[in-house]
């Protein structure tokens, strides 16, 4: 597509986009916070997943001084499901930024946005052009996969460096007019038709793509596979007193599920069994284990093989520190990650 070509394009574009989006709650709102947290809610998250979180979050967390001073033990649980919890947590710790730095209002610039806590190229771009309607790119995989096609670049989109060529690319031709519409629209695009495996036949823009011109819709875009995931096997053990409580431990503050209470759990190893290995980390004194789950569950850069243990604590055992009991009740009102759920629901409290 010539950039001679950008008006008519974007009357075609946009004529589409009125005609056939979605009806999706955060595209019913200029709230610059209500779409700050769409945005962050649908990093690596299906629509369909996203809107009743969506709306719950906000139903809980109206304004931005609501999340601010909110605690982060209800927030998370707001977002048990979703995973990647550094997400949340970032929001978080940046709408405190904007509240106290910013006097509650979100900065209008990408330099002063892009300051504030998880917020990088794209959600800056987003919150900007649909929230403030100023004409700034908002480039996702979606919209590098329409934007190949579209100007036929093979250049791999695997590589960091590579996004820029995208965000040129789509400052060139986006509707000054109307920035909010222009991107959203190439959103759904990228979501509903350009697909990874494109319906050519429905698309409003297919005249100016010339991908499907030369029949190359298909080997774009160019992006190079992933290394394969670390896998791991890690084995998990419901301890339970004979009163009936569960032992958790909290996870360190850093790193991968971050500040939540789990089960004891611990790489296997080959030197000892999964449960001789806890009871000499941990001096616990444990009964043996009976297995009662098995699954795998993928993040995004290691699998782990999951095996969870039904065992009973001793009497006499140490209660190592940082470890604590909670009643079923208690586990139920905790905000758990995506593995934590999962045993719970299979071991059948």
């Amino acid at each position: 597509m010539k950039i001679s070509q950008k008006k008519v394009f974007n009357e075609a574009l946009l004529s589409w986009y009125h005609e056939e989006k979605r009806d999706l709650p955060w595209r019913r709102t200029s709230d610059p916070y209500y779409i700050w947290v769409s945005e962050v809610m649908l990093q690596q998250t299906r629509v369909d997943t996203v809107i009743p979180y969506y709306e719950r979050f906000i139903n809980s967390f109206p304004t931005m001084e609501a999340l601010a001073v909110a605690e982060e033990e209800n927030v998370l649980k707001h977002w048990e499901g979703l995973g990647y919890y550094s997400r949340v947590r970032n929001l978080q710790a940046g709408v405190r930024e904007v509240v106290e730095q910013y006097d509650s209002k979100i900065p209008e610039t990408r330099s002063e946005i892009m300051s504030l806590k998880g917020i990088g190229p794209y959600t800056a771009g987003a919150v900007l052009s649909i929230a403030y309607g100023i004409p700034e790119h908002a480039v996702d995989g979606n919209v590098m996969r329409v934007f190949s096609r579209l100007f036929l670049i093979d250049e791999d989109i695997a590589i960091p460096k590579t996004k820029k060529v995208f965000e040129q690319r789509v400052m060139e031709i986006i509707d000054e007019s109307d920035p909010s519409s222009f991107n959203q629209a190439i959103m759904e695009l990228g979501a509903t038709i350009c697909t990874p495996r494109p319906r050519c036949l429905l698309c409003p823009v297919r005249e100016f793509c010339e991908a499907f011109n030369e029949g190359k819709q298909e080997e774009l875009p160019v992006k190079t596979k992933k290394v394969r995931k670390k896998v791991v096997t890690i084995c998990s053990f419901a301890i339970q007193e004979p009163g009936g409580k569960f032992l958790l431990r909290k996870r360190p503050s850093e790193g991968l599920l971050a500040d939540f209470w789990e089960f004891p759990q611990l790489e296997v190893t080959e030197e000892a069994s999964a449960l001789d290995q806890l009871m000499t980390e941990t001096g616990l004194l444990l009964d043996k284990g009976i297995e009662f789950a098995r699954f795998k569950h993928v993040f995004s850069h290691i699998t782990w093989l999951v095996e969870g243990f039904h065992a009973v604590l001793q009497d006499q055992s140490p209660i190592p520190e940082g470890y604590r009991f909670f009643s079923e009740h208690e586990l139920e009102q905790l905000p758990k990650s995506k593995p934590m759920s999962k045993l719970l629901e299979q071991l059948e409290l």
